[in-house]
């Protein structure tokens, strides 16, 4: 496979990390140096914990493109999707393992003009999500099981990354999970091109230094 060009590369910062009680102001912090907010929503139950809420992501301010990961049963029955795209996603990504018609939701998403992302976390299969490759705008690989932030990176998925890329050498692959400034390079040797990182920036006092030490960790 053709090494992949650092131009390619972004980082999407995860709020999942950031002080809820001054979401604004950690926004502010990156959004100079990130390429991507990414936007952890939880319904409860297909993940135990509840994150945001529409209007909480509605009113951040922001030039960054709201990348919004639906960790929840029924995106489209519940109206999560449409709940979003009014709040200003620019992708959407939803779980191979929900409960709603996976076609339904894509044609959701395609036909409101968003971005669409379909993820699948470690134990699913990749064959699971064959069905959906030349109609997804982007891959999202976990490398966590779902739900909390700060979680150990899981280097077993990697192999699922490199067998997509394979298959397509221009889509997007997002990997979420355990991603900092050791594990970041092994994701994009496997072809990940879109990097999520938490705590690896939010938990930093230095934010600005935190992506550079990414950016510069994805060369080396």
């Amino acid at each position: 496979m053709k090494e992949r060009s650092v131009m390619n590369i972004k980082i999407a910062a995860s709020i999942l990390s950031a002080d809820r009680d001054n979401l604004q102001k950690d926004v502010n912090e990156i959004e100079n140096y990130s390429d991507w907010l990414h936007i952890d929503i939880m319904d409860g139950k297909f993940v135990p914990p509840v994150t945001f809420i529409p209007n909480q992501i509605k009113s951040l301010e922001t030039k960054l493109i709201k990348d919004v990961h639906l960790m929840v049963n029924y995106p489209l029955k519940e109206n999560f999707i449409r709940d979003y795209i009014d709040a200003g996603a620019d992708i959407i990504t939803i779980h191979e393992e929900c409960m709603d018609n996976i076609n339904k939701c894509m044609d959701y998403i395609k036909n409101n003009g968003v971005k669409l992302g379909i993820s699948i976390n470690p134990p699913t299969l990749l064959k699971n999500l064959m069905p959906y490759l030349n109609r997804a705008d982007m891959i999202l690989i976990m490398s966590v099981n779902p739900g909390y932030g700060g979680q150990k990176f899981m280097p077993e998925v990697l192999q699922k990354i490199k067998e997509i890329r394979k298959l397509n050498s221009v889509i997007d692959i997002q990997i979420d999970g355990g991603i900092n400034k050791d594990t970041i390079k092994y994701a994009v040797n496997a072809g990940a091109n879109v990097l999520v990182a938490g705590s690896a920036i939010f938990g930093k006092e230095d934010r600005k230094k935190a992506i550079e030490e990414l950016r510069y960790a994805c060369k080396n």
